[in-house]
């Protein structure tokens, strides 16, 4: 009869390791233990073995993935493991939270600024060294030309004001505060530099833009838009080709240069040929804007000063197709009429017309010419020398045609009179006695003394008409040195009209080249 062979020790210590795990293993889950944490049975009789798969329940089915279940040992034994690490689990995840939520920076953002504001006095200026003045820098940019006021002398324009100064008493280290590195303050809880405009001389509406940044060093960075209307010295003489140069002088009205110092926040080639943001499509061109710095000296101290010019131009080619080219057609026309004869009455029709038709011209475009009491436009000379030259010229017309007029009834009048003369005294004056005793031989000498009387008739016209000649050559003599004269006067009046307009051209011209380069 054959032995049974006996179980070797590794196959009973298996075994009992079977039936304990299928006593303490719960049914509903399994959990794959890592080879580490239960070592075998062999294992622990072989330390040089390497570490067993999961365990299998003898007899079963294999699976694509074992299942492992833990013993009552290899839970606790997790446990310790795992207790250290808690800590770190727990600030990982507050980690991601943080960064996944918007408003994670809120109460670092709220801590900064309490602790900012907490102690913090706007009334003094922040330094810590008193004798250390705080330096403002600025900045403008010209964004559009909005009127030019030549009668009251004022430029409204609408700019970009920037200012950067330091702040010693708003710095906070960025790593204590979640890396924050800029924040909004308001303006009116924080010191001011009290910077103004010396040109300024009236109230514009503008945003009011009420808060400021502030960054970790201190530095506070302060921009807005202004429309600033200030007083500037107007030339229109050279209207419309004329040129501007106003200046915008920023200072503070009651720190000294040894508390509040300027500067240029952009270097002055910079802000010279800065215009970026200017908008072109207004009356005005900007050219320029040229800055310096220099102190003034008063009374009151030593007062630190940046002056902005803007030098602007106007764009002259609506004005010259409104304003100039009409009125050099009216005076061409006017000046047409020189050809018509000077006897015509069609001439002093036509003249009228012109002046009237420049008078209405000159009433519809007043507006258009700039009127200031420190200078007088030149086109509006222009204006008034053509005007003084049509009421001459129409003026000589009139009083020629009464000259001749006059000349012609007095000459008339003259002529009837010498007539009526030569008829009374080619009458016999006789004695009022030799009358009467004439009468009696009157009808006795009648038909003797008819022819004589017929021939001296005769005679007495022939001198009337005669004398009717001389007195129309005279006249005629007469009209022609007034036709001459006229003429000479006519010619006179023409060559002055081609020397104004000559002059005017030249000048318009130059004041056009001028503005062009």
């Amino acid at each position: 009869m054959a032995e049974t062979p006996l179980p070797s020790l590794e196959e009973e210590e298996e075994e009992e390791e079977e039936e304990e795990v299928k006593e303490e293993a719960p049914p509903p889950t399994s959990t794959r233990l890592e080879p580490h944490l239960r070592p075998s049975a062999r294992q622990r009789l072989s330390p040089h073995a390497p570490p067993p798969a999961c365990a299998r329940t003898r007899g079963a089915r294999p699976r694509a993935e074992p299942l492992c279940v833990l013993p009552r040992r290899a839970w606790g034994t997790l446990a310790g493991i795992m207790a250290p690490l808690w800590p770190f689990v727990l600030a990982a995840t507050s980690g991601i939270l943080a960064i996944d939520t918007p408003h994670s920076r809120s109460p670092a953002l709220h801590h900064l600024t309490k602790q900012l504001l907490q102690t913090y006095r706007k009334e003094v200026r922040p330094v810590h060294n008193w004798t250390q003045a705080t330096t403002v820098y600025l900045d403008v940019s010209v964004h559009a030309v909005l009127d030019v006021d030549t009668q009251n002398q004022k430029l409204k324009t609408s700019i970009w004001y920037r200012e950067v100064w330091d702040d010693e008493f708003l710095s906070w280290n960025s790593s204590m505060f979640d890396e924050i590195r800029e924040i909004s303050l308001p303006l009116s809880v924080i010191w001011a530099p009290d910077i103004i405009i010396n040109e300024y001389v009236d109230i514009e509406r503008s945003p009011d833009l009420p808060y400021v940044y502030v960054n970790s060093s201190g530095t506070i960075k302060h921009s807005k838009p202004i429309q600033v209307v200030s007083a500037c010295n107007l030339e229109t003489y050279a209207f419309p080709f004329d040129v501007q140069n106003c200046s915008l002088t920023f200072s503070s009205i009651l720190h000294t240069v040894e508390d509040v110092d300027l500067a240029f926040l952009r270097s002055t080639e910079d802000i010279t040929h800065d215009r970026k943001a200017f908008l072109n499509d207004s009356e005005w061109e900007l050219l320029s804007v040229s800055s310096t710095y220099r102190i003034l000296q008063n009374s009151a101290g030593d007062f630190a000063q940046i002056q902005f010019n803007v030098v602007i131009r106007r764009h002259p080619l609506v004005y010259v197709v409104s304003l100039l080219i009409p009125s050099i057609f009216l005076m061409l026309v006017d000046l047409s009429s020189f050809y018509l004869p000077p006897t015509c009455q069609a001439r002093i029709l036509f003249k009228t017309s012109v002046l009237v038709g420049y008078t209405v011209f000159r009433v519809n475009m007043s507006d258009e010419v700039p009127r200031s009491a420190g200078s007088t436009p030149l086109i509006g000379v222009f204006f008034t020398v053509c005007m003084a030259f049509l009421v001459l010229s129409l003026s000589k017309s009139i009083l020629l045609v009464k000259f001749l007029y006059d000349e012609q009834c007095s000459q008339q009048e003259q002529t009837l009179l010498c007539l009526r003369g030569d008829t009374e005294t080619d009458q016999p004056q006789m004695d009022p006695g030799a009358q009467l005793a004439g009468v009696a031989e009157s009808s006795v000498c009648q038909e003797y003394q008819a022819p004589s009387g017929t021939l001296m008739e005769v005679w007495s016209q022939l001198r009337s008409i005669g004398s009717y000649f001389q007195t129309q050559d005279q006249v005629d003599r007469q009209e022609l040195g007034w036709l001459a004269l006229l003429e000479r006067f006519d010619r006179l009046l023409f060559q002055s009209y081609l020397v104004v307009l000559g002059l005017y051209a030249i000048t318009l011209s130059s004041l056009w080249v001028s503005w062009s380069g």
